[in-house]
């Protein structure tokens, strides 16, 4: 048989009315010392036995409301609130992504350096030997790519529909890589691929004598694209090395404080990919001298750079590493070590 406790409501109003003020004036005290943090904390729970017996009691109650709003504030400080947006924004571009992306910086150097010479040794092989070229299809149809494709490529849309379509191929690959770079296969992949890719029309461009236009013409958007895709590719291995060698968290552990930071990164590269887009589609076709088309590509390559190892170092020193705050992402398992 269930005992139902009955109260004096005004009797317990007298008696806790000064309890409540005073945990009512601790919840909306910035600074509190440690003595004030152990009374709040007791006032908090004292409070609430308060309000369940009211509850019990009399069901609700005016006095029951005013113990449940002082208490709503007391537990709003207790568990903190998220920023809002207009806050979240600041901190996640001045700090969280910058902070990413200048962790995988010498990764990404690695990849860098990896992709060229998969792309000079495919060109210079397949380049050196005729008959290696002709395998790659009839001599009228890599005269034709040579010639007259390759560089029609670039105006056979109009610039927005052009500069929309790189973006969102580029785009998707890129979070790919970050996605399902856990696997330790998929970024290999994508990097290998493209590499190969790249060298072998270096080698058709190279072999008719289009050498010139292979270069110009990659230059103005593939500074900064290619780059995007390298940092990708970088992420998506040091989420394949977490599951690998999580040190002395466990892997799930490891793997979400990963996620969550490189996904910061999927969602940065989106972005530079649009602007390598926008050169792609609104540049490199255009009738301007090379230099200055060349040269906006490397100032896209350049503000990347410097955000990523300037503006990232700063973050880096400030303790950030692009993962959550503790609020956001939960209170992490302590270990030994």
């Amino acid at each position: 048989m269930r005992i139902v406790k009955h109260v004096d409501l005004d009797a317990l109003t007298a008696a806790r009315r000064e309890e409540w003020r005073r945990l009512d004036e601790l919840s909306r005290t910035r600074g509190l010392r440690g003595a004030e943090v152990d009374e709040f904390v007791a006032r908090y729970q004292s409070a609430s036995a308060d309000l369940a017996d009211i509850k019990t009691s009399a069901g609700r109650t005016p006095q029951g409301d005013h113990v449940s709003t002082i208490l709503s504030r007391a537990r709003l400080r207790l568990t903190g609130a998220p920023d809002n947006v207009l806050r979240q924004l600041p901190r996640f571009f001045l700090l969280q992504l910058p902070a990413a992306l200048y962790r995988l910086r010498w990764t990404s150097l690695v990849v860098t350096l990896g992709f060229i010479g998969i792309v000079a040794v495919t060109a210079a092989w397949i380049g050196q030997d005729p008959r290696l070229v002709a395998t790659l299809g009839e001599d009228w149809q890599l005269e034709q790519y040579a010639e007259e494709d390759f560089v029609a490529y670039y105006s056979e849309h109009s610039e927005a529909a052009f500069g929309a379509l790189v973006w969102t191929n580029n785009a998707w690959i890129a979070v790919q890589c970050v996605l399902f770079g856990v696997t330790g296969i998929w970024p290999v992949y994508v990097f290998v691929q493209n590499a190969v890719g790249l060298g072998t029309s270096a080698a058709i461009m190279f072999a008719y004598d289009r050498g010139a236009d292979f270069v110009l013409y990659i230059l103005p958007h593939g500074q900064l694209e290619m780059t995007s895709i390298f940092v990708a590719c970088a992420a998506g291995l040091h989420m394949f090395w977490a599951w690998v060698a999580p040190g002395r968290r466990t892997r799930m552990d490891a793997l979400a404080s990963e996620g969550r930071a490189l996904a910061t990164v999927a969602v940065g590269l989106v972005l530079s990919l649009a602007l390598s887009g926008v050169v792609e589609g609104w540049v490199t076709r255009q009738d301007w001298p090379w230099v200055v088309k060349i040269g906006i590509g490397t100032l896209a390559l350049g503000v990347f750079l410097f955000y990523t190892l300037v503006v990232g170092r700063r973050a880096a020193r400030a303790g950030e590493t692009g993962d959550l705050t503790e609020y956001e992402s939960g209170t992490p398992r302590l270990v030994a070590g």
